[in-house]
């Protein structure tokens, strides 16, 4: 069997230990493994190169997978990293394909304790338990468990795609996304409490720059001070602008958010700076494009007086999702996981990314968004079952949806919200 290198120790002190690649008892167990196998982003693994990227977890899994008869297939990314797809074919004619995507890297880690898995009171602690190693175990538990019975859907085909650099730049999903075959549903795998999500936000990241003139500290009325300038701007970005937002609401989403996370300007206390930045995160809801939230800015600036230049951080969609939840394969799974309605979600993920490709997105996965990236981040072990059963509840309950088969040309599969 494959043996994958595992990080133990305590503290800053990293030993390395291997992890057999057999066959998890429990959904438990496997998301044990996949926490002590380090998947941290490379864009946030500071010196650690050796803890940075998905490879390792692709390569448990992919080992898993083959050792339970499914089908693997790595699809080139960027570099080194590749998106795992995983098939469980349709007994029969296919009829319909159903697609559960969780992310396979996280944040990064404060020392390698975090890398180690911990069981105590009802929580699973450890890097990623929450975000999103408990969707990815929960998900791909349940595909060997249906892979492992003598009866599964006859004619629906069950594709995991396990996504790199969601927490980054969501390049995993946005090659995926360009390669998609046809799909009646897509599940991403994030912490929603086990909630149906239907609709998040979108997220811009932008950089505004203000320009003065530099002078010397002691004759300020000679330059014009950009910092100044943008304090001006900040006020009323954080004051009448937010207000402004909060009048536009979206029913499972709220309104929209603007938040100035960082502020850079001047070189020393005695010149006059000529220069300042800050970058924003602006929340946006259903409708909302990049170009309407520039205009908005610049339309702020100018009510102070203050002239602008903004660049786009992402340089790459980032809408928001909204996906109709009257479309049969959804009803079915809001029925087959026990709930009543549907929820939003404020922060951003790949199911955006997906939904433009042409496939109805729902986000849904055990844990609480609220553990997401902390240094003590856990999961609930009842959540994580109670999940894991309940995906197992929906991926057996597919053959009678194979009645039903989602075209591309429906008038009501999923807004991408482009305009």
């Amino acid at each position: 069997m494959a043996r994958f290198p595992v990080s133990t120790g305590k503290g800053r002190v990293s030993k390395v230990t291997f992890l057999t690649a057999k066959r998890p008892r429990s959904v438990i167990e496997l998301l044990e493994g996949l926490i002590r196998i380090p998947s941290i982003n490379p864009a946030f693994s500071g010196h650690r190169a050796d803890w940075a990227g998905e490879a390792r977890v692709s390569d448990y899994l992919l080992n898993l997978a083959r050792q339970s008869g499914l089908k693997v297939k790595l699809q080139s990314v960027e570099g080194r990293r590749k998106n795992l797809w995983v098939t469980l074919p349709a007994r029969g004619r296919r009829t319909q394909r159903i697609i559960l995507a969780p992310h396979l890297d996280t944040v990064g880690v404060e020392d390698s304790a975090q890398l180690r898995s911990k069981l105590l009171n009802g929580r699973l602690y450890g890097r990623g338990a929450c975000d999103t190693k408990g969707s990815v175990a929960a998900m791909f538990f349940s595909l060997l468990e249906l892979a492992r019975r003598s009866v599964r859907p006859e004619h629906t085909e069950i594709l995991f795609v396990g996504l790199v650099d969601e927490e980054n730049a969501q390049l995993g999903s946005r090659a995926f996304a360009a390669k998609c075959p046809d799909a009646d549903l897509a599940i991403i795998g994030e912490p929603t409490r086990l909630k149906v999500v239907t609709a998040h936000k979108g997220d811009f990241w932008l950089q505004i720059e203000t320009r003065g003139k530099a002078a010397h500290g002691s004759r300020p009325d000679l330059g014009r001070n950009a910092v100044l300038e943008m304090a001006k701007l900040v006020l009323a970005l954080e004051t009448e602008y937010a207000e402004e937002l909060k009048t536009r609401r979206h029913p499972l989403l709220g309104h929209a958010t603007i938040n100035v996370g960082v502020i850079v300007g001047g070189k020393q206390p005695n010149m006059v700076p000529d220069g300042c930045r800050i970058h924003v995160d602006r929340r946006s809801l259903p409708g909302e494009s990049l170009s309407d939230v520039q205009a908005e800015l610049r339309r702020v600036a100018r009510t102070v007086g203050v002239k602008i230049e903004i660049v786009d951080l992402r340089q790459r969609p980032t809408l928001a999702l909204e996906t109709d939840s009257s479309l049969p394969q959804v009803q079915n799974f809001i029925r087959q996981t026990g709930q009543k309605s549907v929820q939003g979600a404020d922060f951003f993920c790949d199911a955006a990314i997906i939904g433009m490709a042409g496939v109805p997105c729902v986000v849904y996965g055990p844990g609480d968004i609220a553990q997401a990236h902390t240094r003590d981040e856990w999961i609930s072990v009842k959540s994580l079952k109670l999940g894991t059963q309940r995906l197992l509840r929906y991926l057996s309950s597919l053959p009678w949806v194979g009645r039903y088969r989602w075209s591309p040309s429906s008038s009501r599969r999923v807004s991408t919200n482009r305009r």
